[in-house]
């Protein structure tokens, strides 16, 4: 208990501390059975067939998984945030795992006080409950921004899997409702990222009001957190109401756009993905005595 309050308290002296404007970002990824799929590297099969994530998996000894790609995009990021001088201030940063449940690996809190965890493998893909544990602690955060008067971005979730979700269809569609009225309502920006091949991306198009998903080229992790990191450093550097100005030509190195309505993969168009960017003026207000 008094590590949690000692932990709350500091969270609450970083707001009244450090007036920088915030950047919220969730990172909401898939550590389910499927993510342990061995990618390249050396490897050895050792002969045995286990059930995992809905289906039969072939095991190996070796090599490099999807998770370890992960993994080390991840620690990019954090390793790119907290060298910016005006980011690492500005960027707070969380991330949820989901698998068989829904986890908060990491709460928000600026670079420099967090230490990158180590993702673990599941075996489901709850992606409804990852979703709804990530937009709750968004808007937690958020009003706790409001709450010190501190100014803020327009937050960002990113949502990373690499197959089908599994968990409650119940969560499913109330995640998918609440990222629609939020992006609708300009109070989200979502990257809805599928990854590798079996990645359902009809699934994650349904996540946003346009319809379109984004499909990871050849598990290009390191360059999407590369952008990722880019993009928040210039948000951070930017006025209340400016128009940040982001490499968006850059996202077709790494992603391709996925349209529901069309069932096509195709490069990224000229814009930023779903929701735009967006600053909060939350000017705390002092009762005279």
């Amino acid at each position: 208990m008094e590590k949690v309050s000692d932990y709350l308290k500091i969270r609450r002296e970083d707001l009244n501390n450090n007036p920088t404007a915030r950047v919220a970002i969730c990172l909401c990824l898939d550590v389910s059975g499927s993510m342990g799929t061995v990618e390249r590297g050396d490897f050895k099969l050792t002969g045995k067939i286990i059930f995992r994530d809905g289906q039969n998996w072939s095991t190996a000894t070796g090599g490099i998984t999807r998770l370890d790609e992960l993994q080390e995009g991840v620690k990019l990021f954090y390793d790119e945030i907290s060298q910016d001088e005006i980011a690492q201030f500005a960027a707070e940063i969380c991330i949820v795992t989901f698998a068989n449940t829904a986890e908060c690996k990491l709460d928000f809190a600026n670079v420099y006080r967090q230490e990158v965890p180590e993702l673990e493998l599941g075996e489901m893909t709850s992606m409804g409950e990852g979703v709804n544990l990530a937009l709750d602690l968004l808007e937690k955060r958020k009003q706790e921004f409001k709450d010190a008067g501190v100014d803020y971005f327009q937050p960002w979730l990113v949502l990373m899997t690499d197959g089908n979700p599994n968990g409650d269809s119940a969560e499913l569609a109330r995640a998918m409702e609440r990222t629609n009225k939020m992006i609708s309502e300009k109070k989200l920006t979502l990257f809805p990222i599928g990854v590798g091949e079996d990645a359902n991306l009809d699934v994650l198009a349904k996540f946003t009001p346009k319809r379109n998903s984004i499909q990871l080229k050849e598990l290009k992790f390191k360059e999407f957190f590369e952008w990722l990191s880019s993009s928040v450093e210039e948000t951070s550097k930017s006025m209340p109401g400016e128009k940040v100005q982001y490499n968006l030509k850059a996202i077709s190195e790494w992603g391709s756009k996925y349209s529901l309505n069309t069932r096509k993969v195709e490069p990224w168009p000229a814009e930023l993905p779903l929701g735009g960017a967006k600053f909060f003026k939350c000017g705390k207000l002092l009762k005279l005595q």
